[in-house]
């Protein structure tokens, strides 16, 4: 984990109200891995003691991107940044998605809403390439198509309203793809989007002996393990425990997490 005060070098739209926000942060950037976090001290929220988390989209040595939408105080002072600003932030933070070995497991991603950015480093990396399940509300809340496909994905898409793609949740395409499938144990799945996708993404992995890793979304105060606002149940021997999102995951593989029902 470092902080570091980096650079504004690109803000702008990326589709609809989604936008762009890309760091220069050489000391940050070639240290994230697929799946983690940074959290940032927003600009001109000084009424606001925290920072706030946003997942990464790309990274590299000179630094790092994020997507986001604005849904809240945070992210609407986030919006009035403009290149050259400065904005200090810390990280990589969290446990992200773990590898898997080329020629072993087949990936299959699943993301709702502007979850598939979380997983454009995953996709990336990952030395197999798979198929790539995109669900949103519209059109418009599907994002980074291109960009997927041009790393080599197969990009499956569906929309609430039927705008785009096959109309319906995006688990209905995956549950339609299983179900062609010969060989599931070829398959590892990676999941981010709301709870109630990663539940059901997660309930389909254990029904089918599947290993599901789950990016799991919980408000973040502290993002370093230290406050306890972000924590979830997870499975033990002897019943069960508090494990934090913001260190001991975000992601966690299906099995470990006891949902509240």
């Amino acid at each position: 984990m470092t902080q570091e005060t980096t650079t504004v070098i690109e803000h702008r739209l990326f589709q609809g109200d989604y936008r762009l926000l890309k760091l220069s942060a050489p000391a940050v950037g070639p240290l994230v891995q697929p799946g983690q976090f940074v959290h940032l001290r927003v600009p001109r929220l000084a009424d606001a003691v925290l920072r706030r988390p946003f997942s990464v989209f790309k990274a590299d040595a000179a630094g790092l991107s994020i997507l986001y939408k604005s849904v809240g105080k945070g992210t609407a002072a986030l919006t009035t940044v403009t290149e050259g600003e400065e904005i200090n932030l810390i990280g990589p933070l969290g446990t992200g998605f773990p590898m898997i070995g080329k020629n072993t497991k087949t990936p299959v991603l699943v993301a709702g809403g502007y979850g598939n950015a979380a997983l454009y480093l995953q996709a990336a990396k990952l030395p197999v390439k798979g198929i790539a399940f995109f669900g949103g509300r519209s059109a418009i809340d599907i994002l980074c198509v291109d960009e997927f496909k041009t790393l080599g994905w197969d990009v499956r898409v569906t929309t609430d309203d039927g705008s785009l793609g096959q109309k319906g949740f995006v688990t209905a395409a995956l549950d339609l793809w299983l179900a062609e499938q010969k060989n599931l144990q070829a398959l590892e799945l990676f999941a981010c989007g709301p709870n109630a996708m990663l539940k059901a993404v997660g309930d389909r992995a254990i029904q089918n002996s599947l290993t599901a890793w789950l990016s799991m979304d919980r408000n973040m105060a502290c993002g370093v393990g230290a406050c306890l606002t972000c924590v979830i149940k997870r499975k033990t021997a002897a019943g069960w425990e508090w494990a934090r999102c913001c260190k001991d995951g975000p992601v966690f593989e299906a099995r470990e997490i006891l949902w509240d029902e």
